[in-house]
């Protein structure tokens, strides 16, 4: 594993990035070898924000956490990481076991949004990131694993950009253009 610190609002010295390289080690036996680990540091008041990325083979593993010790900060991350990991692979042996994964699994909702333009939106954060080819079930378990509420991804089947969600019921919906 390569680890690569950054921090912001404060230095990162070595003996703590010793001792993130020894406890995000955990991990190591469940990730590839040559997976590259991306650890940013921040300070906000008196709180610090550690947030770690673990980009896998079509995947992204992903914690963060704030608290008021660097310490504490480590453990959470490094035990958020571990379930996301563990979680993801036992849904991968599960889904081989099944080996009928359809898209039927998965609550379809086709849904045609429109948005009002208002003057007084801002918008504060654009993010930028490559959409995969994927299939439905794939995504799912990549928004799960980033813990957000949607995930947009290219369908490997049509070619056209989709966005899974998760719905009020605990289910979850697909949005295709028409």
């Amino acid at each position: 594993m390569r680890y690569n610190f950054t921090g912001k609002n404060m230095s990162v010295f070595d003996d703590f990035k010793a001792k993130a390289e020894r406890k995000i080690g955990r991990i190591q036996k469940l990730v590839p070898d040559d997976v590259e680990v991306f650890v940013t540091l921040s300070k906000i008041r008196h709180q610090f924000k550690m947030e770690v990325s673990v980009p896998l083979h079509k995947r992204l593993l992903r914690a963060e956490v704030i608290s008021a010790d660097l310490e504490s900060a480590l453990d959470s991350v490094v035990d958020i990481l571990e379930k996301q990991i563990v979680k993801y692979k036992g849904r991968l042996r599960e889904r081989k076991r099944r080996d009928t994964a359809t898209l039927e699994e998965v609550s379809y909702l086709s849904a045609q949004e429109e948005v009002e333009e208002n003057s007084t939106l801002n918008i504060h954060r654009t993010k930028r990131f490559a959409l995969k080819p994927m299939d439905a079930q794939e995504a799912v378990m990549e928004m799960e694993l980033l813990g957000h509420s949607f995930f947009v991804f290219r369908n490997g089947e049509n070619d056209e950009v989709n966005v899974v969600y998760k719905r009020d019921d605990g289910e979850y919906g697909l949005i295709e253009p028409t």
